[in-house]
């Protein structure tokens, strides 16, 4: 069996996971992965499936068009490559979050930096409502830091870079970001 990932975006409704686990289900699809989140109104769901081999990815993109067309629903299946896997350093978890003025660039700024050090984004989280409200516009980025990395060094970078973005920036082990947040 050959893997696949299908992308879905659109405007949100109730029922969307429902039709693309079905047409995958009735596809002979065994879905291995799933994350789906919603941005402002928008819908925004990524599926990793197992597909048969007896079915082509064309045919499942026809299928899932089908479907999802009348639902006024994009979506995008690639096969993926089983050669192309990362290998990542051994790293530790860690949860970066921000608070500050909305303004341009401040994704750019961040995640600039955190490329430079090597450091990968597992999870991202941003909500901008605007205005000089810090409270209003935040970033969560879950990351996974190099083991090998200079703590030292990139938080300094990292405290730097928000001083300039005029962010107010937090850097927790996930571990302990965790047990601090929870209820």
């Amino acid at each position: 069996m050959k893997k696949v990932i299908v992308s879905v975006i659109g405007h949100d409704r109730p029922g969307i996971i429902a039709v693309v686990s079905d047409e995958l289900f009735i596809s002979g699809c065994n879905i291995e992965d799933v994350s789906q989140t919603l941005l402002q109104t928008e819908f925004a769901g990524m599926f990793i499936a197992s597909i048969p081999d007896s079915i082509e990815t064309g045919e499942l993109i026809r299928r899932l068009d089908e479907r999802l067309g009348p639902m006024g629903l994009s979506s995008l299946v690639r096969e993926m490559d089983p050669a192309g896997v990362w290998e990542a350093p051994a790293t530790e978890p860690f949860v970066i979050t921000t608070l500050g003025p909305d303004r341009l660039g401040l994704v750019a700024g961040i995640t600039e930096l955190l490329a430079r050090f090597g450091v990968n984004i597992a999870s991202l989280k941003a909500v901008f409502r605007g205005g000089d409200n810090p409270r209003s516009n935040i970033m969560i980025y879950e990351v996974d830091i190099p083991s090998a990395l200079d703590q030292n060094q990139f938080r300094e970078a990292l405290y730097e870079r928000g001083r300039e973005l005029d962010l107010e920036i937090s850097l927790q082990h996930r571990d302990i970001f965790e047990a601090i947040h929870r209820i």
